[in-house]
């Protein structure tokens, strides 16, 4: 079996430099990068996006890293609100300015030779029945996916807990709503199944598998919505990677820890020694792929 490609998410690294990010990834053998497009790292509203882009894309073609653009930026549409507008949002302008925040981050992907685009549906607001919250999140979407169809880069939409979106089914209610079209895929957050998915993570891998094109892995605990470095919650990691293994996933598998960038190149350090472990425990020990 193939190695998989482990990746680090860039919003667990916000006190590094976006360059010096890439390199200590690169430096420690990572294969790619998560990247947070924010305010400190490829900001996409400021001038000259494309030429900034395509530095980047120069710069982890050097190193030899692949890339997914993730669009979980927590203020860098609104300063004052978490994780806001959403495309959820009562106001049309306000949906719009996070649609056009997905249609920069799709041609970041496609310059960068990205594998995927990652986004989120949003908190269902105050007074929005949730059938109006579906229909508003598929209209939303569309032209992302169109977006996305164009650039030959799937959109890779990602169960949060708390969000309208927030579990595999909730993936499936929105994947049957637009049609199934072949531009939507799945972001897998791992930790995220350990906290609320009825099966184990390694069992949403299989089910999940046909959708999945990115992954995103930390540690968790059953119940709390908490990202934890790995062997302070309850994921069993080797199981996970075995699922990928076999069910043939060849993207990244992001490490997420957005809030320990105070640690964040020691935690890269010690996560991919993890990993690699995990990895040959799940290739070499036995484990059920």
């Amino acid at each position: 079996m193939s190695n998989l490609r482990f990746a680090y998410g860039t919003n667990g690294l916000t006190d590094l430099r976006l360059d010096d990010a890439l390199a200590l990834l690169a430096d420690l053998g990572y294969n790619g990068v998560s990247l947070t497009l924010d305010h400190m790292h490829l900001d996409p509203l400021a001038p000259d996006l494309a030429a900034r882009t395509r530095r980047v894309g120069q710069r982890v073609a050097r190193l030899g890293l692949g890339v997914a653009v993730e669009t979980g930026a927590r203020y860098v549409l609104d300063a004052g609100r978490k994780h806001h507008p959403t495309l959820l949002d009562p106001d049309p302008e306000a949906r719009g300015s996070r649609v056009d925040l997905l249609l920069r981050a799709v041609r970041v992907a496609a310059e960068l030779g990205a594998h995927a685009v990652h986004c989120f549906s949003g908190t269902r607001p105050p007074g929005t029945d949730e059938d109006t919250a579906w229909q508003r999140l598929a209209d939303a979407l569309q032209p992302v996916l169109e977006a996305t169809t164009s650039a030959g880069v799937p959109l890779a939409v990602e169960p949060e807990p708390g969000h309208l979106l927030g579990d595999l089914a909730g993936f499936h209610r929105l994947r049957e709503t637009l049609g199934d079209p072949p531009a939507l895929g799945l972001t897998l957050d791992i930790g995220h199944c350990q906290c609320l998915e009825p099966e184990p993570p390694a069992e949403c891998v299989r089910a999940a598998a046909p959708w999945i094109r990115h992954v995103q892995i930390e540690d968790m605990r059953r119940g709390v919505h908490e990202h934890l470095p790995f062997g302070e919650g309850e994921v069993d990691v080797p199981p996970v990677l075995a699922a990928l293994h076999a069910t043939g996933y060849r993207g990244l598998v992001g490490v997420e820890l957005p809030r320990h960038s105070h640690a964040g190149p020691g935690l890269a350090r010690s996560s991919l020694a993890y990993l690699k472990a995990a990895e040959r425990t799940a290739t070499q020990g036995g484990v059920r792929c």
